[in-house]
């Protein structure tokens, strides 16, 4: 059974943080609202007297608890390696245990455990997005406003698809018997926003001739119940998505979303034991690829002359996980594309999970600095390898009046590959 470790199983790690300081130059929130309970060292000082008993749940605590947005920004510059996002975490559900869940959160698990409901919903909404959503002007690169509980009547999101990305391709897809095959873990944003990025994927393992299996029954990897504390549901997604794991036989897991490539590994890996045989297995796309050789047929492809200017955004959830180069390494090989090298290229977007519902003000300062490095790079897209983030940063974008757009890397993969 996929089980959670509690706030106590985290006292030494609490104990580990000195209380430096060294996190505050590196929190968004924490640049955004400058309140020291936003900050890394604020919120494990308040975990640690909850278990002590020194704190309710007052109004207070669990604002400041709820003002994170799990990034790991601090874990990478602490001179202690303290996982404040995980103590965050385990926080929230320990909030859960004794209060219980959040409207928003207890809708969030619901949805997100009953797969069958979130694809009705996802239909209907790509179906009837005419008529559900607010047009935007057309230059913007997400078109629609979402009247909807919980979201902010200002929020620019895109249009569901009316036929999710599972449901438009087969669940075999046979390449060179002397190539990997690899189980394809879509995750939600490709999933039911953005098909076009599970499209590219797999005309680009096509390309190289990899096999490639992408099972119907997985679902979501759980990260935005994490977010929300809703530890029961991500143990449930968790426990079915091993099933589908264990019901294939592949060499590799490959995720096109930095979300996904850290709830599977990270996440999973704390849930027990079970899940430890395939965190190994796991490859973000642009890792498979780049260990696959693809970097140098697409640098052995002639330059086009009229390049597009790109500059990358990175992940929270891959640069986490030290992945970096590989991205780039695609861009910077892609034929049709001038690379440029953004400013804090590798800062929070903002959106962290369940945070840009609760904390939307907050999330659109963040939001807006992303956007104002993203213009000063003179670049005319902004790429990344998380559907999440290209949510964020258009919707940034679009709030500044700027006229940027934000891509999956993949899609401009795909631009240069034949049929």
């Amino acid at each position: 059974m996929a089980k959670f470790k509690t706030l106590a199983d985290f006292q030494d790690e609490i104990d580990q943080c000195v209380k430096c300081g060294g996190c505050r130059a590196h929190c968004p929130a924490f640049g955004a609202e400058k309140h020291e309970g936003r900050v890394a060292r604020g919120k494990i000082a308040l975990a640690d007297s909850l278990l002590k008993g020194e704190v309710d749940l007052e109004e207070k605590f669990l604002l400041d608890m709820s003002q994170c947005l799990l990034c790991g920004s601090c874990y990478s510059q602490c001179p202690n390696k303290v996982h404040t996002e995980d103590i965050v975490a385990a926080t929230r559900r320990e909030i859960a245990n004794r209060k219980g869940l959040s409207t928003f959160g207890a809708g969030v698990g619901t949805i997100l455990k009953h797969s069958k409901v979130m694809n009705l919903l996802a239909k209907g909404g790509g179906a009837f997005s005419k008529l559900l959503f607010k047009q935007i002007p057309e230059q913007s690169g997400l078109r629609l406003r979402f009247p909807a509980p919980f979201i902010s009547s200002d929020r620019t999101l895109p249009p569901l698809t009316a036929k999710p990305f599972r449901e438009r391709c087969a669940e075999t897809i046979t390449g060179n018997a002397d190539m990997p095959t690899v189980l394809f873990f879509t995750g939600c944003g490709i999933n039911f926003m953005y098909p076009e990025a599970g499209e590219a994927l797999l005309k680009a393992l096509k390309f190289i001739g990899v096999n490639v299996i992408v099972p119907k029954n997985q679902v979501c990897c759980g990260l935005p119940a994490v977010s929300a504390g809703a530890a029961k549901t991500v143990e449930s997604l968790a426990e079915e998505n091993l099933a589908v794991f264990q019901q294939y036989e592949y060499d590799y897991i490959v995720t096109a979303c930095a979300s996904c490539h850290s709830g599977i590994t990270q996440i999973y890996s704390g849930l027990g034991e079970e899940f430890a045989g395939y965190q190994d297995k796991v490859r973000d796309i642009f890792v498979f690829l780049v260990e696959h050789g693809f970097t140098e047929k697409l640098a052995a492809l002639p330059k086009m002359k009229n390049q597009v200017q790109v500059t990358y955004h990175d992940p929270c959830h891959l640069r986490n996980h030290g992945i970096t180069k590989e991205p780039r390494a695609i861009l910077q090989a892609l034929p049709q594309v001038e690379y440029i090298e953004m400013e804090d290229a590798g800062t929070c977007c903002g959106l962290g999970g369940t945070y840009s519902v609760y904390h939307y003000d907050t999330s659109k300062k963040i939001g807006a600095k992303k956007a104002g490095h993203i213009a000063d790079s003179g670049a005319k897209l902004v790429a990344t390898d998380c559907p999440g983030c290209i949510m964020q940063l258009q919707d940034s974008i679009n709030h500044a009046g700027e006229k940027q757009r934000a891509v999956h890397i993949l899609e401009l993969v795909a631009d240069v590959l034949p049929e």
